[in-house]
């Protein structure tokens, strides 16, 4: 099944229903991209980079969730958030259980550049250990594993040609 087709169906490639997700691409006036670091509960040393967002709760839209999520994670608000750039459907592993979703990313800019995370759930505040602005030539040279694992080149991209004109389907990506 193709990406496009998974996102279509709304199920994983492992055929489980999708979490819908939205995911915000936040850039400061300077051009860089606030990421979370993430890890493991329990294991610092199982690492990762990635976008601030989550999962919709009750009737809320993706927009609404992508505004509450960056509030809960960064205690950023003053955000002008614009269109979607990608979509993606992702499966990976964890704390102890398989994630399958249905991602949305969002192109957002701010001024607000200092991260207070204000509403961390308890599974959050075991795995997200801080927060971090990257410029594009961070980003291409990080040693570090980031997700969606093409991101420095779909932020090239984005800071060389502006935003799509409709939301690029990334491929699917099984951690």
């Amino acid at each position: 099944m193709s990406a496009e087709d998974a996102v279509r169906a709304r199920q994983s490639p492992t055929g489980r229903p999708l979490r819908r997700v939205a995911r915000v691409v936040l850039l400061d006036p300077d051009d860089r991209l606030l990421l979370l670091h993430g890890h493991e509960p329990g294991d610092p040393a199982d690492d990762w980079w990635f976008t601030p967002g989550g999962g919709l709760e009750g009737d809320e839209t993706r927009e609404q969730a992508a505004l509450r999520e960056l509030r809960e994670e960064t205690g950023i608000t003053e955000v002008e958030l614009g269109p979607v750039l990608w979509r993606r459907v992702c499966s990976f592993p964890f704390a102890g259980r398989r994630w399958d979703q249905d991602e949305w990313y969002y192109l957002a800019r701010t001024s607000q550049t200092a991260t207070v995370p204000e509403g961390l759930t308890e599974l959050e505040r075991r795995s997200v250990a801080g927060a971090r602005w990257w410029t594009c030539r961070e980003l291409t040279g990080a040693h570090e594993t980031v997700y969606p694992t093409r991101l420095a080149e779909l932020f090239r991209r984005l800071l060389d040609e502006g935003p799509p004109d409709r939301p690029e389907i990334l491929d699917t990506e099984i951690v």
